[in-house]
């Protein structure tokens, strides 16, 4: 199934002149890695940019060496996206002879690892996670399998959530999510996303801020699950 739900704008501008957070970052070079549509934007994003850079120092100047610190600023700026640009590392053969490679680059590094070898801790009603340790000190990151045919808790946000999927797909309203596509959700939004039946929906998701669960069970055990 092709990629239907791709990065907004908004997003991949702020990724591309690197004010993304880390967590956010992880998401979107990890989309990246699955969808050429979106890379072909972010080329057109960072061309645009350059060329406005270069004509800026050449009106300020000439300074070679102005523009060799920007040059040098765009080059680290654009890291997350080479990464996920990269062949991806061949799998472990005697390992996973039968297991094809789900998680892109960078998501994969992070974890240590493919599906086959990670370890989930329980969510409770069949659903599990792993957190992903991150340094930005503002993000919240981890991937999530859902239960096929299973829904998630019904739940608004105290900020913004950012939903890739990796394996499987889920429904949200009358909106189908399959592996690659890009949920972006915000305050405004309350929502009960599905699991489509078949098969378990694996999926990356970033916050900024705790969920606020309608159910008060869900919110009262929600420090210990640290979402």
């Amino acid at each position: 199934m092709a990629i239907q739900h791709h990065l907004s704008d908004e997003l991949l501008l702020d990724y591309a002149t690197g004010a993304l957070a880390e967590g956010w970052s992880i998401a979107v070079a990890s989309h990246l890695a699955l969808c050429p549509a979106c890379r072909r934007r972010l080329h057109v994003m960072e061309a645009a940019g350059g060329e406005l850079v270069a004509d800026e120092a050449v009106a300020a100047g000439g300074d070679d060496d102005a523009w060799a610190r920007i040059s040098a600023r765009l080059a680290s700026s654009g890291h997350a996206y080479d990464t996920a640009l990269a062949p991806s590392p061949a799998p472990d053969r005697a390992r996973h002879a039968s297991a094809p490679v789900s998680l892109p680059e960078p998501l994969r590094s992070y974890l240590g690892g493919d599906l086959a070898d990670l370890k989930w801790k329980a969510l409770g009603r069949g659903a599990f996670h792993i957190p992903i340790p991150v340094g930005d000190g503002e993000t919240m990151v981890r991937l999530l399998k859902i239960p096929a045919g299973k829904p998630v808790p019904e739940h608004s946000h105290g900020g913004r959530e950012l939903t890739l999927v990796l394996e499987g797909s889920f429904i949200d309203g009358d909106t189908l999510y399959g592996r690659g596509d890009v949920e972006e959700a915000d305050a405004d939004l309350t929502h009960q996303p599905v699991a489509t039946a078949g098969r378990d929906c694996i999926c990356l998701a970033v916050t900024d801020a705790p969920l606020k669960f309608r159910s008060w069970l869900l919110r009262l055990v929600q420090p210990m699950l640290g979402i």
